[in-house]
């Protein structure tokens, strides 16, 4: 809709301007956009996977390495400080360089973070299980956080090396949404795509604005179902990337990492209550899976 508004308003106009004048149509000419370039602001990072800013107005960017380290990055000055290294908590595989999805997976800045510092951490830990920690900035550095400041507010058990997802960000109403992946191995051989009552396989919403670790918001689906995990936002995810909030419209866009054929792309309007079952492992993509039917009607990728 983005890319055809624009173009159903150039016709319009050309259709208007070659009307009143028919002797002589003049041609609306579409303005080229400027081309793009790549401009290298920082390097030397190992294994970076994630890239994000704070909100703060500084213009800083942080670069999150899989391996442990978070970095505070200046491009105007060409500096890169170190922010965090939480190397020593995570597994020990995320260290060696070979391949794996373990390690500091997430970052997510408090809306607030300009007044009250604060910012979350997603990770596997030396045992392979996921952990959401708090932290906050230095008191006397803006470019350093505090370690000492840990506070760890979830704690969710892997079964498997993989699939841990690890994306985790604030959404327009002020909560944490988390995705965490169906547990590993591969096919969820647990079934813990279609189940309710494992945090696995599902995004997450959580209210952290409280000095409890963090408090289920009313309005999620399933408060109030003893079947079901009431942190959870939406389920039948295999393993959910990275997503992202329109920033007009609030929408959610959600990247799934398909199993073997189909990757796909999972769309949440912002007017939705939650709740969403997106198929896995009945579906992958729009494709039949596993020969099981659905827990829940299931709405199929974009």
């Amino acid at each position: 809709m983005v890319l055809v508004v624009p173009l159903i308003a150039a016709v319009i106009a050309y259709v208007l301007l070659t009307d009143r004048d028919n002797d002589h149509p003049r041609q609306v000419l579409a303005q080229q956009p400027a081309p793009y370039q790549l401009i290298e602001v920082a390097s030397g990072f190992d294994r970076p996977i994630y890239l994000t800013h704070a909100g703060d107005g500084s213009g800083r960017l942080f670069v999150v390495e899989q391996s442990g380290k978070i970095w505070a990055v200046a491009p105007d000055a060409g500096t890169n400080s170190l922010y965090l290294d939480v190397s020593g908590l995570i597994s020990r595989e995320a260290l060696t360089g070979d391949y794996t999805e373990r390690g500091l997976l997430g970052l997510a800045f408090h809306p607030d973070y300009a007044q009250n510092g604060t910012f979350f951490i997603n990770y596997t830990d030396q045992n392979g299980h996921t952990v959401v920690a708090r932290y906050q900035v230095s008191g006397s550095d803006p470019n350093q956080a505090d370690p000492a400041s840990a506070a760890q507010i979830l704690y969710v058990q892997q079964p498997y090396r993989n699939h841990n997802g690890g994306h985790m960000a604030f959404g327009p109403d002020g909560y944490v949404y988390i995705s965490l992946g169906d547990g590993g191995s591969g096919g969820d051989p647990q079934g813990n795509g279609q189940n309710l009552g494992t945090l696995l396989g599902s995004i997450l919403r959580i209210d952290v604005n409280t000095d409890e670790g963090y408090v289920v918001p009313d309005s999620n689906p399933f408060v109030g179902n003893e079947s079901a995990r009431p942190e959870i936002w939406a389920w039948g995810l295999r393993n959910v990337w990275r997503f992202s909030f329109d920033r007009q419209t609030g929408d959610l866009y959600l990247a799934d990492v398909g199993q073997g054929q189909w990757e796909e792309v999972n769309f949440q309007p912002a007017a939705s209550g939650g709740g969403e079952n997106y198929g896995w492992n009945a579906y992958e993509g729009t494709h039949a899976y596993s020969g099981d039917s659905p827990a829940s009607d299931v709405v199929m990728p974009i």
